[in-house]
Parts: C-alpha cells; sequence; structure tokens
C-alpha cells in the first residue's frame, strides 16, 4: 500500500548490524530505479486484491498474505540481513509497524474493495504523501512545509471532493461512507511510517518487516474467527495466485525495499509513489477489472495528483 521522488541530497548511512561499518546511501539511480519498481508492484497489487476477493473475505484474504510473508520474510531476513545493515530493531518500531501500517490499514482496505474499485481505491489512498508531510511537518526535523505547500492541500482536498460528489455518489448509498473509512488507512499508515522514520534509521529493515507481519498475522486471528468463520472460503487458482503474488511480490519485496529506502529518503519525498501508482492502478483496473473510468474519475485523480506534486516539491 503503499509513496514518491528523488531521495533527499543528504542522509547519514546506518551501520553495520554486526561489524559497525558504514554503508554508504543508495545513489539517485538506484533509488529512482528501486522507487519505480515499487510503483509498478503497487500499482497492480490493487487488483490483485480485487481478484482475491472474489473468492475470499477480507479478513482472512489479508491474514494470509500476511502469514506466508512473515515465513519468507524470516528466511529472507537470515540470508540478507547482515549485508542490508542496520541492527536488531527496538520493540517500538515493528509493534507499529505490525499494528497500524499492516494490520490497521489493510484491513481497511480490503473491507473498502469489497465494495469499492481497485482503481478509485488507490486513488483515494494516494493522499498518503499529504498526510505524511503533515506528520513530517509536525514530528520529523528537516520535512518542514512552507506556506506555498498548503495551496497543494488544497487542490487535493478538490479533488477528494468532486469523486465524493460524483463517481462515489454514483455507486451506491454504501459507497460514500465506505470511502470515508478507506481514507484512516492512508492516515494510520502516515503516523506508523513517521515514527518508524523517526526511530528506525539504524534498524534492520528486513527484521522489522519480518517482526511486524508475524504480529499484524497474530493480531488478525481473533477478527477472522470473530467475524469470518461462517464466511465461505473458496481456494480457487484466482485466490491461490493473488494472495501468494500479493504475499512474495507485493509485501515481502516491496516493503523490504520501501523501509530500506526509508532509512536514506525524506519519508514524504518516498511517498511520491502514491502518485504513480494509482495511474497504473485505474489502468489496470478498467483493462483487466471492467471497472469504469469516467471523465470526473480523471478530473478527481488529476486534481488530487497535482495536490500532491505541490505538497512534495522543494
Amino acid at each position: 500500500m503503499v509513496s514518491r521522488e528523488s531521495p533527499a541530497p543528504s542522509a547519514t548511512p546506518a551501520p553495520h548490524a554486526a561489524v559497525g561499518e558504514h554503508r554508504a546511501a543508495p545513489s539517485r539511480g538506484l533509488t529512482g530505479s528501486l522507487v519505480a519498481l515499487l510503483c509498478l508492484i503497487w500499482g497492480s497489487t490493487w487488483l490483485a486484491i480485487k481478484y482475491g476477493l472474489r473468492d475470499l473475505p477480507p479478513l482472512t484474504s489479508v491474514g494470509v498474505r500476511f502469514g506466508i510473508a512473515a515465513v519468507a520474510m524470516t528466511g529472507l531476513a537470515a540470508l540478507l540481513s547482515k549485508r542490508e545493515g542496520g541492527g536488531s530493531p527496538r520493540p517500538l518500531l515493528w509493534i507499529t509497524l505490525g499494528s497500524t501500517n499492516f494490520a490497521a490499514s489493510y484491513c481497511i482496505v480490503y473491507i473498502s474493495e469489497t465494495a469499492l474499485p481497485s482503481g478509485l481505491v488507490s486513488v483515494l489512498w494516494s493522499v498518503f504523501p499529504m498526510m505524511m508531510a503533515i506528520c513530517g511537518h509536525l514530528w520529523l526535523p528537516g520535512e518542514r512545509l512552507r506556506a506555498g505547500h498548503w495551496a497543494g492541500f488544497a487542490l487535493g482536498f478538490a479533488g477528494i471532493l468532486l469523486l465524493f460528489r460524483t463517481d462515489l455518489r454514483a455507486l451506491g448509498p454504501e459507497a460514500v461512507p465506505m470511502a470515508a473509512l478507506l481514507l484512516l488507512s492512508p492516515l494510520v499508515t502516515a503516523l506508523g511510517t513517521t515514527v518508524i522514520k523517526r526511530h528506525g534509521r539504524d534498524a534492520s529493515s528486513l527484521l522489522v518487516n519480518r517482526n511486524g507481519l508475524f504480529l499484524a498475522t497474530a493480531l488478525l486471528i481473533g477478527p477472522i474467527l470473530w467475524f469470518e468463520g461462517d464466511a465461505p472460503v473458496s481456494w480457487t487458482p484466482r485466490a491461490v495466485g493473488a494472495t501468494l503474488y500479493l504475499a512474495l511480490v507485493g509485501t515481502v519485496t516491496t516493503f523490504g525495499l520501501y523501509f530500506w529506502l526509508l532509512r536514506h529518503t525524506a519519508a514524504h519525498r518516498l511517498g511520491l509513489i502514491a502518485y504513480v501508482t494509482p495511474v497504473i492502478a485505474l489502468f489496470l483496473g478498467a483493462a483487466f477489472g471492467g471497472e469504469p473510468i469516467t471523465p470526473y474519475t480523471i478530473a478527481g485523480t488529476a486534481l488530487v495528483l497535482c495536490g500532491v506534486v505541490g505538497v512534495v516539491r522543494r
């Protein structure tokens, strides 16, 4: 779910967990390539979630995804955590990640996609960099907003309002409250990311993600049994394929890369992934999911993304 632009001009390299050596921050070229890869993968995950929900209830779908990802991340961390650099994460980091960025945020997204088109969900979620910018302004040194940035917030709000009054209203009475619920997902993600950005520079991103995924899986067991104990579950090839893709590519690969980059890149700038992924998600939803794109969809999306650009510009 979750992102953004070029790296900050300077960053303190994270110390190696074992030998204390310093690893250089990634080059601008490498950072740009990894951000592009994240855009492509995360742009496709919204439709993959929709595919999985055709056969699986939402909490079960996200819980199995995180369980598989946690096991895969364990093996990856054992192989690469020392090479990556960074020390063992303090509990604050993985508890925050597991409870907010993973469990809370993704449950909201999955529930929202039971009623909303995947592309539109992605567009609404793209307000994340705006929320990240506000959090950075309040709590992250060196990420203060200037007066001109607030015009970007006005544009973004206008785009969201347009979508609420047109596309969402046309989807039926359930769509508007579901979209309002969805906006809580980027908010809790921004809060969690701020904590990780502020306190996690020297922690291994692989270990943070591994622990967070196990915690998120554990937190979802109770709600799955309580709310979906009698819900129909059909492990069709489509459901299995979507779940494995989301777990191994859309979670292990993306979040391992994302939180590694987060140690070297201004949080709200890395958040620029959020204004590329909606375009990809809208295209994929229309091309392969039969989701409608109206002139209001295009206009609202353009306003939101222009707003994001206005907020995160230098």
